[in-house]
């Protein structure tokens, strides 16, 4: 034991790739929040950096999106040009490529916010989790600011940025999903008539006993495939990015050369990593599709009943 001692700190600095990737795409601890908030009914409501996120988030999209539509209403002229030209466009493909050909023409303006909403806050928060604005506020902290050791900086270093990521938030926007569900057939079908429209009418009895729990449990399944699909997909990324950078300190060490890892960054890691940087730009763009056109279809199955 005595000779075991003095490598015990050694071993201790070792490089953990595990407990790096893991701190890197989980949250924020509760037990060193952003922001300390009380404790109600049980429920803490501290301000972890996903929370975070996602106010930066809302407050983004919300006041670019403001402001474009605002400035394209002072013209004398209304004619969409640059960035209202773009959003013009996001609005007419998710109206008339998802909302549309699912709900119908009938509905189509009364659930085209929800899905557009839907749509770019989804592709907003999937986007920033890609920007390392929180490393080059640590850089900036190290060699210019040097904050204590319990400052809003130090804290905010620690955790993921991308808020999709996090099932919380994924099993929020899947709740919303659930609830649109159920008031789209409501007002289609009547509240009771969307409820009896879940199995089809005119089979023998014994069959609703072994269909009505099939179809109760169908309910949940669409929005937890919902939540799980999205934050895998966002998770699965940055954790591939971060294990295939890892190689670099992982070879450092075991030939105890800085050099090694140099070498390994620049002929593997970083051409790797830089390979499905590019392929996570695809993944933002697609999550937040799939999400919003489940959506949509699903919402579509409770107007338009198929048995």
């Amino acid at each position: 034991m005595m000779f075991q001692e003095p490598h015990a700190p050694e071993a201790a600095e070792k490089f953990n790739a595990g407990k790096v990737i893991i701190e890197h795409v989980s949250n924020s601890g509760h037990e060193h929040p952003l922001i300390k908030l009380p404790t109600i009914a049980g429920i803490d409501f501290s301000v972890t950096k996903h929370v975070l996120m996602l106010w930066l988030v809302a407050a983004f999209v919300f006041m670019v999106i403001t402001w474009i539509v605002r400035r394209y209403l002072r013209q004398e002229r209304p004619i969409p040009s640059g960035l209202m030209n773009g959003l013009e466009a996001t609005v007419e493909f998710v109206r008339d490529t998802i909302v549309q050909p699912n709900v119908g023409r009938k509905w189509v303006n009364t659930w085209t916010p929800l899905i557009l909403t839907f749509f770019i806050f989804i592709l907003c928060a999937n986007a920033v989790g890609l920007i390392p604005v929180f490393e080059v506020l640590g850089l900036l902290d190290r060699w210019v600011l040097h904050t204590g050791a319990d400052s809003f900086v130090k804290h905010v270093m620690h955790g993921g940025s991308t808020a999709t990521s996090n099932f919380n938030v994924t099993a929020a926007l899947a709740t919303v999903t659930f609830g649109a569900i159920i008031v789209a057939g409501s007002k289609a079908h009547g509240f009771v008539k969307h409820w009896t429209n879940l199995v089809p009418h005119g089979m023998a009895w014994p069959i609703y006993i072994l269909l009505i729990p099939i179809e109760i449990m169908g309910m949940f399944v669409r929005p937890f495939a919902l939540t799980m699909r999205l934050a895998a997909n966002m998770t699965g990324g940055h954790i591939a990015i971060l294990a295939i950078l890892s190689f670099v300190f992982l070879f450092a060490e075991m030939f105890g050369r800085a050099i090694a890892g140099v070498g390994v960054g620049m002929l593997v890691s970083v051409p790797l990593a830089v390979s499905i940087s590019g392929l996570e730009i695809i993944v933002v763009l697609v999550q937040a599709y799939v999400f919003t056109l489940l959506t949509a279809v699903f919402i579509g199955m409770a107007i338009h009943v198929h048995h």
